[in-house]
């Protein structure tokens, strides 16, 4: 498909794929977007594709009618983009992997790609293919620390590899459906990037003076309106946080589920929302995507041989991996006859700048003084949120 004249789509759609590196849940499939350029002098193909849709990676070249490539321009060593390297290599012998030194190592590592195939760039530096200028633009840890972006200088096109993507099957080359695609990419986000923020803000700041009219991420429908996605993205990596808790739980006699549901009601009625997350059944992906914007997180367990419940525990090392900007975070839950459940949550969440709200424990079932002590938690977090002036 064409973006623009000698600008052609030539990736691949993975419709069926549902589970990405083996832990990150694709409920609407994915794509390996590769971009083909033909210049008046050069030919130069933008990434490739997952080993797995090689083929159909081949078989759009042959039906753009591309008799050879020039370069391959690598952004990112990961394999659903490098992976199909070594087979356009065989295809294109002549042609030469453009990347920057780091990339360079990397693919020489995991694709064992001869270094005589490779051309490596500078930040800043430019490529002409004739009548196109490629320039070469370091965004490194968004989300890989090699990543870097490709920007075609006359159609203002910005190629940036996994920076701004989506994992969404979609027969549309451009985005159509705006709602349905900033859910998709605020899940990649949630996933993938937002442990990178810092990163993320910094590379936001070194493109803002690009004029950009499309962008042309790695996975996912192209932006023909690329505001949506860069404020999106500016939202997303802000310290800005909203008036709701994210209550990841699971129970396993009732205990823990009659102190969830107290709890949810109480700061139902003080005004704040709850997004709230059985972990016996949950989406992941959905808990990551509600991490974005929490002020707070609250853990629910019953304790498991003195710690706390093995999904809990997991669900605990997601956000301290994801490293959200969430403000506090508390614990609720139960135990029988003793443990250190409150401990291990604790020990496993040291990477999230959060004040910790004081934890509600109860003995067995829930009494009444438990409750008593659910709705002082209620009002410690309304009053946080307040003093954020979210509310």
């Amino acid at each position: 498909m064409q973006l623009r004249p000698n600008i052609y789509a030539v990736g691949a759609i993975d419709w069926d794929r549902r589970l990405f590196d083996e832990l990150i849940p694709l409920p609407d499939g994915t794509s390996y977007n590769s971009y083909l350029i033909k210049g008046s002098g050069k030919i130069a193909l933008l990434d490739t594709v997952d080993p797995t849709k090689t083929d159909v990676l081949i078989d759009n070249l042959v039906k753009a009618g591309t008799d050879r490539i020039d370069y391959i321009i690598a952004h990112h060593a990961e394999q659903d983009h490098s992976g199909s390297i070594p087979d356009i290599l065989m295809l294109y012998p002549d042609a030469k992997v453009v990347t920057n030194p780091k990339c360079k190592g990397m693919l020489v590592d995991l694709l064992q790609i001869s270094e005589d195939k490779f051309i490596t760039v500078e930040d800043g530096q430019t490529l002409s293919l004739g009548d196109k200028t490629l320039q070469f633009i370091y965004i490194p840890w968004v989300h890989w620390p090699e990543t870097m972006g490709t920007y075609l200088q006359e159609d203002k096109i910005f190629f940036p590899c996994d920076f701004f993507g989506s994992h969404l099957a979609t027969s549309s080359l451009f985005v159509e459906d705006e709602a349905l695609v900033y859910e998709s990419a605020k899940r990649y986000y949630a996933e993938i990037m937002m442990p990178f923020r810092t990163a993320i803000r910094n590379n936001l700041e070194k493109i803002k003076d690009l004029q950009i009219d499309i962008i042309a991420s790695s996975h996912g429908p192209v932006y023909d309106n690329p505001k949506f996605i860069i404020d999106a993205y500016k939202d997303w990596v802000s310290d800005n946080v909203k008036n709701e808790v994210v209550l990841p739980y699971i129970s396993m006699h009732d205990s823990t589920r009659r102190m969830v549901e107290h709890f949810v009601d109480a700061l139902i009625e003080r005004g704040i929302t709850v997004k709230q997350f059985n972990l016996s059944v949950t989406d992941i992906g959905k808990l990551a995507m509600s991490l974005v914007d929490a002020a707070t997180i609250v853990l629910g367990s019953p304790t498991v041989l003195k710690a706390a419940h093995p999904k809990v525990a997991y669900a605990a090392i997601l956000a301290n991996a994801l490293r959200p900007k969430t403000k506090f975070a508390s614990i609720i839950g139960s135990y029988g006859w003793g443990g250190k459940m409150v401990e291990h949550i604790a020990g496993l969440i040291s990477n999230l700048k959060v004040e910790i709200i004081e934890p509600v424990v109860a003995k067995g079932h829930p009494k009444d003084s438990d409750f008593t002590a659910i709705e002082k938690l209620a009002d410690k977090i309304l009053t946080k949120h307040k003093e954020l002036g979210i509310t």
